[in-house]
């Protein structure tokens, strides 16, 4: 990655490679940066191979600790600026790392907790301040990484526990750069609006390294706020975006009308396809839907421009392998379910496995297999479409039921403002229904489930409603099932009686 940014430094220097709030930086600017910050980590005691925790909000910085840890040869481990507790300790402890750096509004709650594990932390001001810092620095000298060794550790989500540390390639940062600047035509006058959490492979795989395979600019802002995007992209003349689901449905309610914009193309996953298909016109964009997981080089399938389909998520891409597989790892025929399973047909474009958890490494791979843990099936030209997680259907009474069509026919009702299904077990049943409710308004337990009773059938309709101010969610905005499985105070069982409204002091609160 970081020989990809020197070659857009040499090629196009001063052509703008990020543009955050009223600064923006060159190619050759951000080339300068990362080499002396090498020189200044390589003096704090980092060396080549090392593990960096580069905990960092949306922001410039972020990059200049990132490609100042490439440049210098060493492993970058980005968390989230916003962790804390056990959590970021088991991270820390768990990923080698022999630092930590981050922003100064974090430094003393990192510090306190780096300190339990003897990693010291480093921290600036702003951006002016690490510019300052590595004034007068010789440049280090790049550092060519292997084709197989780790350039990063990114810990996914945590959505069934503690996280994994997936160790990424440098190649396979590399060719989804060159998959998803092909897949959506990307060239180097666009500008790819970013506000999902840099530490996560979506901005990182479709965003910045779009950027530095084709040269063209990133626009950097703190967070998503549908509140602010046309405007965004209006102020920065973005012509694209990433996404995941839940970015498009908050957008499709938020905007009503069509948009005046130089927006043409949107790139991620789980794209629902009522909103798909009322919010791409809205828009002006193609929707470039995917399937792909971290582990997986960031996208193993993909609608691209001459080759798509509405509601799938794509073809395969020419370097993987993908099949439908049934619980004996064999493969389906078209249109049956099954799980997504994958291995690639080059060498290290896919992770090298989970750091320091060779079991969980060898469990994911069985008979040569990458095993997703999704469902979907293909159509007879070969389109992928998904059909949810399989650990997460909902098996009730023999019948496996996807949490997603709960919560679309749901989200429909006016009172509700956001909503996440769950199975809950049950002795008789194997599992019932909960559906976990973020209320607009006053609204009983008894009126929801028979709303949903009109749209689908009987053994979809939850058992138990549950009302709460938020849904807990990865800073990706996947939904953390497996924190909602227990009942609560504010857990209605629909079979017993007295049900009653929202209490008012809860909705006026959310």
């Amino acid at each position: 990655m970081f020989e990809q940014l020197l070659s857009q430094a040499r090629n196009t220097p001063r052509s703008t490679f990020v543009l955050h709030e009223d600064t923006d930086y060159d190619f050759e600017t951000m080339a300068g940066l990362a080499q002396r910050g090498a020189t200044w980590l390589a003096g704090q005691g980092i060396g080549q191979g090392d593990h960096v925790m580069i905990a960092v909000s949306n922001r410039p910085l972020f990059l200049f600790y990132w490609f100042s840890t490439l440049a210098l040869g060493a492993v970058a481990v980005p968390v989230s600026h916003d962790a804390f507790g056990e959590g970021f300790r088991y991270m820390l402890d768990q990923s080698d790392c022999r630092m930590v750096l981050t922003e100064a509004g974090e430094h003393e709650r990192f510090a306190g907790a780096a300190s339990e594990i003897g990693v010291p932390v480093h921290s600036f001001p702003d951006e002016a301040s690490f510019e300052t810092a590595v004034t007068g620095l010789e440049p280090a000298p790049a550092v060519t990484p292997q084709a197989g060794a780790p350039m990063a550790i990114l810990y996914t989500s945590g959505t069934t526990g503690l996280p994994k540390g997936v160790m990424i390639p440098s190649a396979s940062y590399r060719a989804i750069g060159e998959k998803i600047v092909s897949a959506a035509g990307i060239s180097a006058s666009d500008r790819i609006l970013t506000f999902l959490p840099m530490h996560h492979a979506n901005p990182q795989m479709y965003a910045l390294m779009s950027c530095l395979t084709v040269g063209c600019s990133m626009v950097l802002v703190p967070r998503f706020s549908a509140s602010r995007f046309v405007a965004q992209v209006q102020r920065y003349g973005a012509t694209g975006f990433t996404y995941v689901g839940t970015v498009l449905s908050i957008l499709a309610k938020e905007i009503q009308a069509d948009i005046e914009s130089g927006l043409r193309f949107c790139v991620g996953g789980g794209a629902p396809r009522g909103v798909w298909q009322e919010l791409a016109p809205r828009l002006g964009v193609t929707v470039h839907e995917l399937y792909g997981m971290t582990e997986t080089g960031g996208m193993v399938t993909i609608n691209t421009l001459d080759r798509n389909r509405f509601g799938s998520v794509g073809q395969r891409r020419d370097d993987f392998d993908v099949e439908i597989l049934d619980d004996d790892d064999n493969v389906l025929p078209p249109e049956t379910v099954g799980e997504i399973a994958v291995r690639s047909l080059r060498p290290h474009v896919m992770t090298s496995g989970y750091y320091r958890k060779a079991e969980e490494t060898l469990q994911a791979m069985g008979n040569l297999w990458f095993h997703t843990g999704d469902l979907g099936r293909f159509d007879k030209d070969g389109f992928l479409y998904f059909e949810g997680r399989k650990k997460e259907l909902i098996r009730r009474a023999g019948e496996m039921i996807s949490p997603v069509t709960i919560e679309l026919c749901a989200l429909k009702h006016g009172a509700i403002a956001d909503c996440a299904a769950v199975g809950i077990p049950d002795p008789v049943m194997e599992e019932e229904i909960k559906l976990v409710v973020v209320p607009s308004g006053p609204v009983q337990a008894r009126d929801i489930a028979d709303f949903i009773a009109l749209a689908l059938p009987r053994h979809m309709v939850p058992r138990y409603v549950e009302f709460v101010s938020e849904i807990p969610k990865t800073p990706t905005q996947k939904v953390q099932r497996f924190k909602m499985v227990a009942n609560t105070a504010f857990t209605h069982d629909l079979r017993a009686k007295g049900q009653m409204n929202v209490p008012n002091s809860r909705v006026n609160n959310v």
